[in-house]
């Protein structure tokens, strides 16, 4: 028998963001956008054999996760980190660490 687990809403929120970038593709993204700071659909698509449309069911669930925000710029949507985001996974990521690491030295 399968039990349920209930997780906090961070800890939800985390493993979303986390099932997000456990996919290859979808990380590609995020590094691209982190590297360029902001672009629309059409540059990705440009650096990945993907479709378009395979492209934007993936910024799709990247922005639900809550990775990556997207503003309407006339007939295309210009992607961005989502900064608020990123901080929480930072976060959540370094609390897992003992308190005499320091991040610097990693």
């Amino acid at each position: 028998m399968t039990e349920t687990i209930a997780l906090s809403y961070d800890k939800r929120r985390l493993a979303k963001m986390l099932k997000a970038l456990g996919n290859p593709v979808r990380f590609q993204i995020v590094e691209y956008l982190a590297n360029n700071h902001m672009c629309i659909t059409n540059d990705i698509v440009k650096t990945l054999p993907l479709a378009q449309s395979t492209i934007s069911q993936h910024l799709k669930v990247l922005r639900e996760a809550g990775l990556i925000q997207g503003e309407i710029e006339g007939p295309a949507t210009c992607y961005c980190i989502n900064e608020e985001g990123m901080r929480f996974l930072k976060e959540q990521i370094g609390s897992w660490l003992p308190e005499q690491v320091n991040l610097l030295q990693l």
